[in-house]
């Protein structure tokens, strides 16, 4: 009796492992599609990467810096330059593998950035030092608010909104990926720019 329970036990860990792997092997499958995708210029493709990614870039650069501002600006940069060496993928690794590699690059370049930042404040004295200091907390304060204000639209403006504006595609474009008319694109967008100069109260535009 013990030894059938035990050949069970073995029976349903082999079901297990067998369940994991074809899983696995499925997700590596999709990641590696969605590359080739890409090097087809597939925008629709672009789009559902950014919106599976976008968040777990931002906390992946967010853990290691701390700094909200920082994170988004890396996040940004990294799906504009996914974009621009998409014909320079990496047919044999999947997706997340290339554009969280491009992302700790991008990170680096920008951090290195912030460090000849800090020596120039140095270098130019104590009255420049708080008027860059000033207009970079006005930067990101500004940017706080748009960001903010941006989450307050409406499910499909927001999406409509950060396609056109954050993504760069075409009125036409965003037609075809919502199936939607250009001209309800156009609607969207006007009300979100609408929206968002009332909510921060500045024309930024």
């Amino acid at each position: 009796m013990l030894c059938l329970v035990l050949q069970h036990n073995n029976y349903l860990t082999q079901s297990d492992n067998y369940r994991h792997n074809t899983v696995a092997y499925l997700r590596k499958l999709i990641m590696v599609s969605q590359v080739a995708a890409l090097k087809r210029n597939e925008r629709a493709c672009f789009s559902e990467v950014y919106t599976l990614y976008h968040d777990k870039l931002y906390h992946f650069i967010y853990s290691r810096t701390q700094s909200a501002y920082l994170a988004q600006e890396v996040v940004q940069l990294t799906f504009i330059r996914l974009w621009e060496v998409r014909s320079r993928l990496a047919d044999e690794l999947s997706i997340d593998i290339q554009l969280f590699r491009i992302a700790r690059t991008i990170l680096i370049d920008e951090l290195r950035k912030e460090i000849v930042k800090s020596k120039y404040k140095e270098w130019a004295g104590n009255n420049q030092e708080q008027e860059y200091e000033d207009n970079q907390v006005a930067e990101k304060d500004t940017l706080r608010h748009v960001f903010a204000a941006m989450e307050e639209l409406p499910p499909v403006r927001k999406k409509v909104f950060k396609l056109s504006r954050i993504q760069g595609f075409s009125h036409k474009q965003i037609a075809g990926i919502l199936s939607i008319s250009p001209k309800t694109v156009e609607n969207h967008i006007t009300k979100a720019i609408k929206q968002l100069r009332s909510s921060i109260s500045i024309f930024l535009f």
